[in-house]
């Protein structure tokens, strides 16, 4: 979807732009490999610049940073972090009650895994919900890890409809939004007599 169709409907919204200057069509290429190589262009960057690494899990956005990670609560839920920025991540240690000092400095990889015992270990004194109270509002760049079920309830995603029900099916609503355009609401499929998912599910296996 992101590698595919994202770049197709860019690519042919680019077409009909310059066919207004041009006044000539064209074909638009959407290669999944071309969008998908396109999407990973910043940690090209990072790697071209000697700042990712290949070992799965040592890099800043791959779970090896202590201040970008997911980390487990009290209740067994989990609270996402990404701080990367430094005044947000000193933020996040006080609001932790944490000594920034004896964490070590943010981008020393060596003293990364410390760090990320400690703050493991802080974020399993409170729930879930516990850690939303004390942290909404603040600038600490977190997020609750909800499930597909708790997401639609969300404040956040309440006030921004993000989510919608359709014929009592909830799914992401129209994007993007308009300041004059109205996007319609989707509607539900319709169903062929003759057709269930299992029969299309059969098709798809052979």
């Amino acid at each position: 979807m992101g590698g595919g169709a994202l770049y197709l409907a860019m690519g042919i919204l680019a077409a009909l732009l310059e066919r207004t200057r041009s006044g000539k069509g064209q074909v638009v290429d959407a290669a999944i490999v071309d969008g998908a190589a396109s999407l990973a262009a910043l940690f090209y960057g990072l790697h071209g610049a000697g700042q990712w690494q290949n070992q799965r899990g040592s890099n800043v956005l791959d779970s090896g940073a202590p201040f970008y990670d997911v980390y487990e609560c009290q209740d067994g839920q989990w609270i996402s972090i990404g701080p990367i920025e430094a005044r947000f991540y000193r933020q996040l240690l006080d609001k932790l009650d944490l000594d920034a000092v004896a964490l070590g400095a943010q981008n020393d990889r060596a003293t990364w895994p410390a760090a990320k015992a400690q703050i493991a270990q802080r974020f399993r004194t409170r729930t879930r919900e516990q850690w939303c109270t004390l942290l909404e509002g603040s600038d600490v760049c977190f997020s609750p890890v909800l499930s597909f079920a708790e997401a639609p309830q969300h404040p956040h995603m309440k006030a921004r409809k993000t989510l919608i029900e359709v014929d009592g099916v909830v799914q992401p609503a129209p994007a993007p939004r308009f300041s004059r355009s109205v996007t319609g609401q989707p509607t539900p499929p319709l169903a062929h007599p003759d057709t269930d998912f299992a029969t299309i599910q059969k098709s798809w296996s052979a």
